[in-house]
């Protein structure tokens, strides 16, 4: 995956937890998967409801939320109906809502030992921090560019000056074209 893609991601797995917070989600963890799973999802978001409802309107938020802000759908959502477990597929994330005695049951932050555990706001630290690099990197990249430019600019003549040398002939030139001058009469002297 793209930097930019990796970013793009990280940016809506962001979006996707301030959701769940927004609606009272319980124990939102968010695994990184292992490169070798990568194959499968990036991320898993993994929350909390204490029942049905509250699970269903989590999920809905997320899925307002990332339409409204970013434009994204869910590839498939799975589980609505009955609430207990919903899953939102977004390809380079999956989103994973249960109720907490399924959440218990399942353990999916078991089943997934090779991925890394991390709470929200360590998430939202390493996004930051992958932003400022970046922010860096591009300012570092303009200013390099912008030295050679005016060492350049330095060298070459002034463009005013020739302007200036080119309006003054171009109206000399119309002046000398409107006037009429009156023609010399040469007398020739008779030997």
């Amino acid at each position: 995956m793209t930097t930019l893609a990796a970013q793009q991601t990280r940016t809506l797995v962001q979006a996707a937890v301030q959701a769940c917070e927004d609606k009272k989600g319980e124990d939102t963890r968010i695994l990184e998967l292992d490169p070798i799973d990568a194959g499968l999802s990036d991320f898993f978001l993994v929350t909390s409801a204490s029942n049905d409802r509250q699970a269903v309107a989590i999920a809905d938020e997320i899925e307002h939320r990332l339409k409204k802000e970013f434009g994204v759908y869910p590839n498939s959502v799975e589980g609505r109906q009955k609430g207990d477990w919903i899953l939102l597929d977004y390809v380079d994330f999956v989103v994973h809502v249960f109720l907490a005695e399924r959440r218990a049951f399942y353990d999916i932050e078991r089943l997934r030992k090779s991925a890394r555990p991390l709470t929200p706001a360590e998430f939202e630290a390493e996004l930051k921090t992958a932003l400022a690099e970046k922010t860096r990197a591009a300012r570092s990249r303009t200013a390099a560019k912008a030295k050679p430019a005016a060492v350049k600019t330095a060298a070459e003549p002034k463009p005013r000056k020739i302007a200036k040398k080119t309006a003054a002939k171009k109206a000399t030139a119309t002046r000398a074209s409107t006037r009429k001058v009156p023609a010399k009469k040469t007398a020739r002297k008779k030997p």
